[in-house]
């Protein structure tokens, strides 16, 4: 769907291997690139509400340095998903807040 097919710097485009699972919801990935490429390639955009008033927040940055992306990542909180790799059968919730220690479902 949403993955670069050809790139003039970018090695060429690998099929997804593993599967990862947003909200209960199986998505597949690619073993290695950041949690975040996989969302977006199946169309996820909201990865979390901010704490004051729910709003909501996707990929900003892109390279680790704002907290817009974090996520809670198989139990923990605040993963910052644009620079963490995907693992088969990773666990992500979208954070609520400031999120919460294992709030895995």
């Amino acid at each position: 769907k949403m993955r670069v097919d050809k790139h003039p710097i970018l090695p060429e485009k690998k099929a997804p291997d593993i599967i990862i699972y947003v909200d209960g919801k199986p998505i597949p990935a690619i073993s290695g690139e950041p949690i975040a490429a996989a969302l977006l390639a199946s169309g996820i955009r909201v990865f979390r509400e901010t704490a004051k008033r729910g709003y909501p927040r996707g990929i900003y940055c892109g390279i680790g340095r704002c907290t817009d992306c974090v996520m809670t990542v198989d139990g923990q909180p605040n993963v910052r998903t644009c620079v963490t790799p995907a693992k088969k059968n990773m666990r992500v919730t979208t954070q609520k807040g400031l999120g919460s220690w294992g709030d895995v479902k």
